[in-house]
């Protein structure tokens, strides 16, 4: 199963490489099948129409889905130096391209960041955008620090994240443990219902803003699909009240395209056992993902 039916093999001319990490396993909760989710979503692309909403044709755009990493599911260590493989050779083959990882529970976002990051030469202008409803900035999560609900935490742990690029957006579910760590360490959180108070307009500027004053040109985004509400995406295991709606979503990733470069993204806690029959979820996430490719292949002008 190919997302979009696009190629599968990287060349001198991919711009974007789709991969799958069916991996759940550092869930909080063993009700939610996210490992399930980077084959539907690419399978519920079979029944979409081929141009974006921005009037691009699907077909043009420089994509390839190399399918998924081989996960051995209770083998943690392993498998993050199996997605770190992973993407150092996707960069082997192609080393301008911007990987796009389908997941998977949120964790998975942790390997591909590092391989990213330890990629990426200009590392003083390098930043990471995490849309979640949730910090996940727990030191350890059931007496283990990985873990979904760590993520943030081990991001923030690696030597070229620091306060300043890092920023998590849409949060309103968030601990006193977490909110205790973000306040002594100044990690900048955007809630969610702030939006209501100053407009979509001022909340993409309040985004941008943050990395503007840091000097960061080049944004890796991480999209938890819990950050949108779950009205708009019931399909995940972490549905918490009052988070965005798709065309809010869509607009901040749109502005957000030409303001900086983007180098990665991914999506992930989709879980298709919680979705509507007719696969709400898991159509919103690949409509997500083609439209984000996108609009960075728009302002590339590699279409």
């Amino acid at each position: 199963m190919i997302f979009f039916d696009f190629g599968e093999v990287i060349d001198s001319d991919t711009q974007f490489v789709v991969f799958g990490i069916p991996w759940g396993y550092l869930s909080s909760t063993n009700a939610s099948n996210s490992a399930t989710a980077p084959n539907k979503i690419r399978e519920v692309t079979d029944n979409l129409a081929l141009t974006t909403e921005i009037g691009l044709e699907i077909p043009k755009l420089k994509v390839v889905d190399i399918e998924n990493v081989k996960i051995e599911t209770k083998e943690v260590k392993k498998n993050i130096m199996e997605i770190r493989e992973f993407v150092n050779n996707i960069y082997k083959q192609n080393a301008e391209v911007i990987p796009v990882m389908i997941g998977g529970d949120h964790f998975c976002s942790y390997p591909v960041i590092k391989a990213v990051g330890e990629n990426f030469n200009k590392k003083n202008e390098f930043g990471v955008l995490i849309f979640d409803a949730h910090l996940d900035l727990y030191e350890k999560w059931d007496k283990e620090v990985h873990s979904h609900a760590t993520v943030s935490h081990r991001i923030f742990d690696l030597e070229y994240i620091t306060n300043k690029n890092l920023l998590i957006v849409g949060t309103r579910d968030i601990d006193i443990p977490e909110l205790n760590f973000a306040g002594r360490e100044n990690i900048e959180h955007i809630k969610a219902h702030i939006l209501i108070d100053v407009g979509l307009e001022n909340y993409i500027k309040k985004i941008s803003s943050f990395f503007k004053n840091s000097n960061i040109n080049y944004l890796y985004v991480s999209i938890d699909i819990d950050v949108l509400d779950p009205s708009t995406a019931p399909g995940t295991g972490y549905g918490i009240p009052g988070g965005f709606s798709y065309r809010e979503l869509w607009k901040i990733l749109k502005e957000l395209s030409k303001e900086f470069n983007i180098v990665g993204f991914d999506l992930v806690e989709v879980a298709p056992n919680f979705d509507l029959p007719n696969n709400l979820t898991s159509i919103l996430a690949s409509k997500l993902i083609i439209e984000f490719i996108s609009f960075i292949a728009n302002k590339n002008k590699k279409i």
